[in-house]
């Protein structure tokens, strides 16, 4: 079967032209190229299609009947690449977007809200977990992520907004085990960390030109949710490393406490996440430029403005 929509285009294209020669310079082709796709397609069917005379080409019986039903075909396959071109182009259709659950939450019922009142021709389906989404295997056109570069090699990513991250603690709880002042000494308490399943939570912290890693003896609880350790730190449960956005709330209200702000965690920022496009479609990147410049108006810092590959 390779090739053999080539043989059949060139079988209609010399059956319309009635010319070897007319059909080869429609179709690109050296007029020794398509006569050897018409023999070959010929041979495959073990009919004769053409007659040959020295003035011009005629369909038999059966070139006739082959003609009436390829034609079809090939209008369906032009008519299939009209469709995904539209699609690639057209601010128009489906748009499937897995995110952040805290993240989503917050900030992207607005977002899509106004983003559908300028875009009203693209249906969207939001998945929102924290676990990384495999972007092919579960048919996502993108994905927003929180976290450093992504792992994946094949991924083209785009950072959008930092998204600095703090140590918190309840008040209640420091004031019963004590306040950390280095990584050393989180040892001696109780660190609340976020890990995918099979992960285990780890936190490099950084002052200076000193690097410290806290050990995994340290954490006494993880999960998936940032949600969730903020609530649990504001328990008194212990000591929880999250984005700002998360505790923003908490630490104004005085039910969450920052420590040790000289010592900082590696960046991890909001990006778009996409599979390997050769070009993004036109709904996934203007639907990725509205985000970026929504988180410009929140100041969530320095924005980044191309795609990188990983």
């Amino acid at each position: 079967m390779i090739g053999k929509i080539e043989r059949i285009q060139a079988f209609a294209e010399v059956a319309r032209r009635e010319n070897f020669s007319a059909a080869a310079r429609a179709l690109n082709l050296s007029p020794p190229g398509i006569t050897r796709l018409v023999a070959e397609l010929e041979r495959d069917l073990s009919v004769q299609l053409l007659v040959r005379t020295t003035r011009k080409v005629a369909l038999t019986t059966a070139g006739r009947l082959y003609l009436d039903k390829v034609e079809d075909v090939l209008k369906n396959l032009r008519d299939a690449d009209e469709l995904v071109r539209a699609e690639q182009n057209q601010l128009a259709g489906h748009l499937r977007i897995s995110a952040p659950l805290s993240f989503g939450q917050r900030y992207l019922a607005t977002a899509v809200n106004r983003f559908r009142i300028l875009h009203d021709k693209i249906n969207i389906t939001l998945t929102l977990d924290d676990s990384l989404a495999d972007l092919l295997s579960d048919e996502f056109d993108m994905a927003l992520r929180i976290a450093g570069p992504p792992k994946d090699q094949s991924a083209i990513w785009r950072k959008m907004s930092l998204m600095p991250r703090v140590l918190v603690a309840a008040p209640s709880y420091l004031s019963r085990r004590g306040t950390p002042h280095t990584p050393g000494d989180l040892k001696a308490h109780n660190c609340l960390g976020y890990a995918h399943a099979g992960e285990q939570p780890s936190w490099v912290l950084s002052k200076t030109r000193k690097t410290e890693t806290v050990p995994p003896q340290a954490f006494c609880f993880s999960c998936n949710n940032g949600d969730l350790l903020a609530d649990l730190a504001a328990l008194g449960e212990g000591i929880a490393l999250l984005p700002g956005f998360i505790v923003d709330d908490s630490i104004n209200g005085g039910t969450l406490v920052e420590i040790m702000s000289d010592w900082a965690a590696p960046e991890i920022w909001l990006s778009a996440v996409y599979p390997p496009f050769e070009k993004l479609p036109a709904k996934v990147a203007v639907f990725t430029q509205f985000i970026e410049d929504a988180m410009a108006d929140r100041g969530q810092v320095d924005l980044s403005t191309s795609p990188h590959k990983s």
